[in-house]
């Protein structure tokens, strides 16, 4: 009986694979939705996913204050684009070295996946044993070299910590550095920059 509970699909993976079922369908009906509920057990139960250690929650006003500030960056990074694409000066390009919080190859693999869905940035690599990210940037922000590249990093930083307080358990958030919860910039346990990790 244990052995059958532990293989039980949650509520918010049969509601999501539902959801996604009615989407690839494109027709909200009845007949759609029961089917797509069956279908999610159903593959759930037969093909479940790996656990991941690292997540171990799911705060839903966390993903939501994610989705909304990632929609907005790509907004503003799309404009961005078009501005330097107009204009007749040539962008301050640059490549530079963020060192991530968190210890998680989860959230170090999203985070790098998240930045470069941003117009004008994009990540040329993402070094796992350290946690750094080396992004490439179209046009850095108006301002002096330094000044531009901290507020880069600051974008990316954030990044980080709402994806954190979206998926993450507030122990890896307190590894992190972070007040547990999941209001982003509600905080820091250490004010102290990061160490690298060996």
């Amino acid at each position: 009986m244990g052995r059958v509970r532990g293989r039980l699909p949650s509520a918010a993976m049969v509601v999501w694979l539902t959801a996604v079922w009615v989407l690839l369908w494109g027709d909200l009906s009845w007949g759609n939705v029961v089917n797509g509920i069956l279908l999610a057990v159903f593959v759930s139960v037969l093909l479940p996913l790996p656990h991941v250690s690292d997540l171990g929650a799911f705060r839903p006003l966390g993903v939501a204050v994610l989705v909304v500030r990632f929609l907005w960056d790509a907004l503003a990074g799309a404009l961005q684009v078009t501005r330097v694409a107009i204009r007749p000066a040539p962008p301050r390009s640059a490549v530079i070295k963020v060192q991530l919080r968190s210890h998680s190859d989860v959230i170090l693999a999203t985070t790098a996946g998240l930045t470069s869905l941003i117009p004008g940035s994009v990540v040329v690599e993402a070094h796992r044993l350290t946690g750094v990210l080396y992004l490439h940037i179209l046009d850095l922000p108006p301002g002096e070299t330094e000044e531009a590249i901290e507020s880069v990093r600051k974008v990316v930083l954030g990044q980080e910590e709402r994806l954190l307080r979206a998926i993450s358990a507030d122990a890896v958030l307190a590894d992190a550095g972070y007040v547990p919860g999941w209001r982003a910039g509600s905080g820091e346990i250490d004010a102290r920059s990061p160490e690298v990790r060996p």
